[in-house]
């Protein structure tokens, strides 16, 4: 862990450090004073280089790192933060973003757990809605590019309601010949990760990753639950409860559309994140209630137990019997 900046240092002459308002294992997110824009406040991501590493390779991580910012700092969109500066002094890297005001999901989520209930459908699907204008924006840019950490922490809503997707230490920017690279090596939140992103940057992934874990994300703020990890899944299929077993007041549209976004398989999810927003949100709006395009469920769809499904189709199936026999006699 990189020793931290203290209170009151400033680097390059404009950005004095207030305070750590995050941490990770490769450095640190301060809250600074911007001392060209009286009253501005920043947010300066941190990364330092593994010094174990070779000197070349150090040297080819920071041209990235430099590279790759000069893309995020082009990114002009409401729901993110803006880059407006990068630099490096000593061994470090830093990105100044916009300092963003407002707690994020997982606090919300959390306090409406301590109080014995849920966030309510109607505003996650608002966030949600923001949310997809950020990753279409992300996603349309020439090279794509993808998020890769989407989870609670890291969507703030601030106190005007507005949505912004925070952090990218695990941005990837797609390059033409569909190989990537990243500006901070890392697998993202276990929790909310599909199995592709695992294999790191020899991983294919794809704007289908982030689809996968912006389902996992409202799988936990509407059920208070953590997702089971994409490995755990793997290894044992039926160990996802459907989110209504743990709040039966989420919608079944709902819940099929966070199921179809974490499907293990990328050809078994939404293929854009707008096919994503048709099946969650369809027309719905803030202002609207939502309305399901999707086909009406069948009783077999209602029944989310795989035993009670058997024995739904069972029950059917002697129903169907009864009738023939009835007839031809």
């Amino acid at each position: 862990m990189p020793t931290p900046l203290k209170a009151g240092e400033v680097l390059r002459g404009r950005y004095r450090i207030s305070r750590i308002i995050g941490q990770g294992g490769m450095g640190s997110i301060y809250l600074a004073d911007d001392l060209r824009l009286d009253g501005r406040l920043c947010a300066l991501k941190e990364v330092e280089h593994d010094r174990t590493l070779p000197a070349e390779m150090i040297k080819q991580a920071r041209e990235q790192f430099l590279r790759e910012a000069t893309v995020l700092a082009r990114l002009d969109h409401p729901n993110l933060p803006k880059v407006s500066d990068f630099f490096s002094i000593g061994g470090r890297d830093y990105l100044v973003m916009d300092y963003v005001p407002g707690k994020d999901l997982r606090t919300l989520m959390l306090e409406a757990r301590q109080k014995n209930t849920f966030l309510p459908e109607a505003d996650v699907l608002a966030w949600a809605d923001q949310l997809c204008d950020a990753l279409i924006f992300l996603h349309h840019q020439d090279p794509p590019i993808l998020h890769r950490d989407i989870k609670p922490s890291n969507l703030k809503l601030t106190p005007s309601g507005l949505l912004k997707l925070v952090d990218f230490g695990l941005v990837k920017i797609l390059a033409s010949e569909e190989m990537t690279v990243t500006i901070v090596q890392g697998r993202g939140t276990a929790l909310y990760t599909p199995l592709e992103q695992y294999g790191g940057d020899t991983g294919h992934t794809d704007a289908r990753t982030d689809i996968y874990a912006f389902g996992a994300t409202l799988y936990h703020l509407l059920t208070n639950h953590p997702p089971v990890e994409a490995r755990e899944r793997f290894l044992h299929p039926d160990s996802l409860p459907p989110p209504r077993e743990f709040n039966p007041d989420i919608s079944l549209r709902t819940e099929r559309a966070i199921l179809w976004a974490m499907s293990l398989h990328p050809d078994e999810r939404p293929q854009d994140v707008e096919a994503f927003r048709q099946a969650l949100l369809g027309d719905w709006t803030p202002t609207s209630r939502p309305r399901n395009p999707l086909p009406d469920p069948t009783l077999i769809d209602l029944i989310s137990s795989p035993v009670e499904r058997v024995l739904a189709w069972i029950s059917l199936g002697l129903v169907v019997l009864s009738l023939i026999i009835t007839l031809a006699s």
